[in-house]
């Protein structure tokens, strides 16, 4: 699988299928053509360009149903449960964040706030949305046991460095790549150093993007 990050929360994950996470491109879209979109809530920068795309989005129930309201083909799930769509299967996850969807100048419920859990071509990627820590991430690990884990490490928001180190030890993902953060003054982290103490204390591979950069799994899944 090749694993594209594009800034902020959005990744590409290209396969036998094309997926975009959290369409809020701040630095452009890099050519980036999905199949399929996954939104873990609702709030702007995740929902980002979703509704533009016109793309069948799997996300949480309510704002599936807001998002259906404008035009778009969805899928709704809800949290502990699993879907299959042209055998990449999504399995929804607990996050522990706020959701709230932007209607012009009306503010309305946008579910739970999530993460996602998805296999493809037999690489399980867990896409962590915007969260705290919370000690359950040990079930993630118990449950699903992720190849890689995407975590945010902006702080304010989300999660922390020192947050996120803890829960890259709860999931135990062979490849952890930090996300939210540097993309604006109020989330600025020092992403290398993060990766950094965890390689120091772990066997975990840190994989420090800048938006437009890609891996390959092969090349840390061994």
């Amino acid at each position: 699988m090749i694993i594209k990050w594009l800034g902020h929360s959005c990744f590409f994950l290209e396969g036998s299928k094309k997926i975009l996470i959290d369409p809020f491109m701040p630095y452009g879209d890099f050519n980036c053509v999905s199949d399929i979109v996954a939104l873990t809530h609702a709030h702007d920068d995740h929902l980002g360009d979703t509704i533009s795309l016109k793309k069948t989005t799997v996300c949480p129930n309510e704002l599936a149903k807001l998002l259906r309201e404008k035009g778009l083909k969805t899928e709704p799930m809800n949290i502990g449960g699993s879907i299959e769509i042209d055998s990449v299967k999504f399995t929804m996850v607990y996050a522990s964040h706020s959701s709230e969807f932007s209607d012009g100048d009306k503010k309305l419920y946008g579910g739970p706030a999530s993460g996602f859990i998805i296999n493809m071509d037999d690489v399980c990627v867990y896409h962590a949305g915007d969260t705290g820590l919370f000690s359950d991430m040990r079930l993630i690990h118990d449950m699903y046991h992720p190849d890689v884990a995407m975590l945010p490490i902006g702080s304010r928001y989300t999660m922390g460095p020192s947050e996120a180190m803890m829960a890259a030890e709860f999931v135990g993902a062979p490849l952890v790549i930090p996300m939210h953060y540097n993309t604006f003054p109020a989330i600025e982290q020092n992403g290398e150093a993060f990766g950094s103490a965890i390689e120091k204390v772990t066997d975990m591979k840190v994989a420090v993007l800048k938006p437009g950069d890609s891996l390959n799994t092969d090349d840390y899944l061994k």
